[in-house]
């Protein structure tokens, strides 16, 4: 049975379940943010820093992984980043303040940062073009299932054994997903690249690949909508259970119904990316998250619909984000088949980059007014749609 094969839904499985470290580690505490403010004494820009720390560390230790796998192999980096994810969620479970929290969310992101940026740099290594969309798609549909299931699976710890039993779970989680790496995914790294690992090879592979114009063609269309779904994650259970009103349960099923519309975007994607190609199924996601973006913000100004009109809309949005994001992380990286995880890091760090401003600025401003989050998500759909239009003809395939 291991190391799994290529070309199997078992290998598909294990990497999308690599790829759902960092969406658990997210969504699974989301139902608890007001009750975290609550007990740790903060303010919700306070709290809102345990989400955006996150993203931050998250960014910024996607950079090390892809060129340090390049050189060293693919499993052996994630099994070091599973280490330290798993030390970063004991410390968080132990946070006897805010700041503690934030700092240990960090760390936490440290760890897990690899398992996304190497699994796809795994997918390159061993499918092309297409092909390599169409499995990126198929791990998105598999991975979706985690962010559906973890907020109903965090309301109920909640409610059960408070926030911190949480994070005790993603500590258990650690080591059983570094057993399924060990013993279940093989090396995917063909030819290791010879040059030493440094800070200065690390920026020139950067430099290389940041200069490739399809390469920022996909990387910022699918980073701005990302950013648009993020602003959701930072600011969504303060508009729907504080301005609307509903419950911790609720709010876990409204954002299941979400992570519905993702779902639904990456099976169409399965099935006509072949016969589409990559731009052409992306422009019409693009063509699909406008649209939402408009509708939820008409619906908050409006009061139309209640939770609904945030809900509704958003399953949408992710339904456009289903075409786009695993479509743009293959053309992003189809061009650097010997610097595939250096592209992948890259690819990560950019779209992460752009999600922590966004979530950082919809919880800056959700205090003043809730259309702070459509807003966002209407302004990162139009970026995402203008990015894309204007780079026509550019790494196209």
């Amino acid at each position: 049975m291991f190391p799994l094969k290529p070309d199997t839904l078992a290998l598909t499985a294990v990497l999308a379940v690599m790829t759902s470290i960092g969406p658990m580690a997210t969504d699974m505490y989301l139902p608890a943010l007001p009750v975290i403010r609550q007990d740790l004494a903060a303010t919700t820009s306070q709290t809102q820093a345990t989400l955006s720390g996150f993203l931050i560390g998250y960014a910024l230790a996607q950079l090390f992984y892809g060129p340090l796998s390049d050189r060293r192999g693919r499993r052996p980096a994630m099994l070091a980043g599973l280490g330290l994810f798993t030390l970063g969620s004991v410390l968080c479970a132990l946070a006897p303040s805010i700041g503690f929290l934030v700092a240990a969310r960090v760390l936490q992101a440290f760890g897990g940062a690899g398992t996304v940026v190497l699994a796809r740099a795994m997918v390159r290594d061993l499918y092309e073009g297409p092909r390599a969309g169409r499995e990126l798609a198929r791990m998105g549909s598999i991975m979706a299932i985690v962010p559906a299931a973890v907020p109903i699976l965090g309301a109920a710890f909640v409610g059960l054994w408070g926030w911190r039993s949480i994070f005790t779970f993603m500590a258990v989680a650690g080591p059983a997903l570094a057993g399924l790496v060990y013993f279940g995914l093989p090396e995917s790294l063909r030819q290791p690249l010879t040059t030493r690992f440094s800070l200065a090879s690390m920026l020139a592979d950067f430099r290389e690949i940041f200069a490739h114009p399809g390469f920022r063609r996909y990387t910022l269309t699918g980073g701005l909508t990302f950013a648009g779904f993020m602003a959701f994650l930072s600011g969504g259970s303060f508009v729907l259970q504080g301005v609307y009103g509903i419950s911790d349960s609720a709010f876990a099923i409204g954002f299941a119904v979400v992570v519905i519309g993702y779902i639904v975007g990456t099976t169409f994607t399965q099935r006509t990316v072949q016969k589409w190609g990559i731009d052409r199924t992306i422009r019409t996601g693009t063509y699909v998250i406008v649209p939402a973006g408009l509708a939820m913000l008409v619906a908050v100004a409006t009061g139309v619909g209640g939770a609904a009109g945030v809900i509704a809309p958003m399953a949408c949005y992710q339904a456009g984000m289903g075409l786009i994001l695993p479509l743009t992380s293959a053309g992003a990286m189809m061009p650097f088949a010997d610097k595939a995880g250096s592209a992948s890091s890259l690819f990560a760090v950019l779209q992460m980059g752009l999600a922590a401003t966004s979530g950082a600025l919809v919880g800056a401003l959700l205090d003043a007014t809730p259309l702070a989050l459509p807003g966002m998500i209407l302004l990162a759909s139009l970026a995402a749609l203008a990015v894309f239009a204007r780079g026509a003809g550019q790494g196209a395939h």
